[in-house]
C-alpha cells in the first residue's frame, strides 16, 4: 500500500452521519475516499454485522426495544441476538455511558432512522458504487475482539476471511485490508489460515498487540521488526505518531513512522477528529498538512474524508 496518501472514512463519514452504517459508507465513497474503515461482529445466528462494539447500546435503541436482554454488566451483546432482532433496532449517533451525545453537534442522535448492516450488505454497496462511479474503493475492517468471540464458541477470523473470499477479495491486490489489535489473530489469519490479503497490526493507548510488549518497544525497532514478519502496516493511535513538543509548544515526529518504513510497514493512524484536536496543532488542516510533509505519514483515518481529502489534493 505504499504510495499516495491513503484517506480512510472511519467508519464512514461519520462526522455527518452515524457510524458504520449504509449511509455513513455510501457518502464516504461518494466524497471519494480510498478505504472504507468498518468493524465487525457476529450475532447468534452467525452473520457478521457491521458495529463497532461487542454490544448494541451505544448506537441502538435496543433498551427500549428489548428491555430485558441486557448481561449483568447492563449491556446488550449483538451475540445474544439473531440477525432479524438487530435488524429492528434504530440506530442514532453514538452516546456515552450518560445517554447524551459523544459528538453532540453531529446527526442528531434521537433521529432513529438507520440501520445495522450485514458486512454481506456493505460488500453490495460498495461492489455497486465502484461499478457506477469507476472508482475502486477498498474495504478496511476489524474483527471485533476474535479472542472474546471464541471465547463464546464463535471465530471472526476465519469468517471475515471466508465471507471476504467469496465476495473476491483474496490477495494483496485487491484493497481488502484487515486490521486487529489482537497480533495472534492476525500471525493466525497470515500463516495458519493462508490469508494474502493485507494486514495491519493495531496499536493501543500505550501498548499493542494485546500483550506484554508496550508500546515503547516498537521503538526501538525490535517490536516493528517482529510485526513485519506478519504484517504489511501498523495503525497507531495519533499521539503515537506526533505530540506537542513541550518546549515549542509545536507538533513534532516521535520518530515511529521513520523506523516502521525502516522495517517495511506502512503506517495509518487513527483518528484525526477536528472535535478531539488540542489547539497546538493548528486545527484539522494545519496538523495534517505537517504530517503528511513533515511526518511522511502514509495515510489517516477519519470520520471526514472529505476535508482530508482536499487537504491531500493541496499538498
Amino acid at each position: 500500500m505504499p504510495g499516495d496518501f491513503t484517506v480512510i472514512a472511519h467508519r464512514g463519514a461519520s462526522g455527518y452521519l452515524p457510524e458504520n452504517t449504509l449511509e455513513a459508507f455510501a457518502v464516504a465513497h461518494a466524497m471519494g475516499a480510498d478505504y472504507l474503515e468498518m468493524d465487525v461482529v457476529l450475532t447468534a445466528d452467525e452473520e457478521l454485522v457491521v458495529l463497532h462494539d461487542l454490544f448494541l447500546d451505544s448506537v441502538t435503541d435496543v433498551r427500549q426495544r428489548f428491555p430485558s436482554r441486557q448481561r449483568d454488566d447492563g449491556h446488550f451483546y449483538a451475540i445474544d441476538f439473531n440477525l432479524d432482532e438487530i435488524r429492528t433496532l434504530g440506530v442514532h449517533e453514538r452516546t456515552g455511558p450518560d445517554g447524551n451525545a459523544v459528538f453532540p453537534r453531529r446527526f442528531p442522535d434521537s433521529r432513529c432512522i438507520f440501520r445495522v448492516p450485514r458486512l454481506a450488505d456493505v460488500l453490495a454497496l460498495v461492489d455497486g458504487m465502484n461499478q457506477s462511479s469507476g472508482r475502486k474503493t477498498g474495504l478496511y475492517i476489524e474483527p471485533k475482539s476474535p479472542a472474546w468471540h471464541l471465547d463464546e464458541n464463535q471465530d471472526t477470523v476465519a469468517r471475515l476471511l471466508n465471507e471476504l473470499s467469496d465476495a473476491g477479495y483474496r490477495s494483496n491486490e485487491d484493497r481488502a485490508v484487515v486490521q486487529s489489535f489482537d497480533a495472534g489473530s492476525l500471525k493466525r489469519a497470515r500463516r495458519e489460515l493462508g490469508s494474502e490479503l493485507t494486514l495491519v497490526q493495531l496499536t493501543g493507548d500505550n501498548q499493542w498487540a494485546e500483550s506484554d510488549t508496550d508500546f515503547d518497544a516498537l521503538l526501538t525497532g525490535v517490536g516493528l521488526a517482529e510485526v513485519a514478519t506478519y504484517a504489511d502496516g501498523i495503525g497507531p493511535w495519533l499521539p503515537q505518531v506526533a505530540r506537542i513538543n513541550p518546549g515549542t509548544g509545536q507538533p513534532a515526529s516521535i520518530g515511529l513512522v521513520e523506523m516502521a518504513h525502516q522495517n517495511g510497514l506502512f503506517v495509518h493512524t487513527y483518528t484525526l477528529r477536528p472535535e478531539q484536536l488540542p489547539p497546538e496543532t493548528g486545527g484539522f488542516d494545519s496538523f495534517l498538512e505537517f504530517l503528511i510533509r513533515d511526518v511522511s505519514l502514509d495515510g489517516v483515518f477519519t470520520d471526514y474524508p472529505d476535508r482530508a481529502l482536499a487537504v491531500r489534493n493541496r499538498v
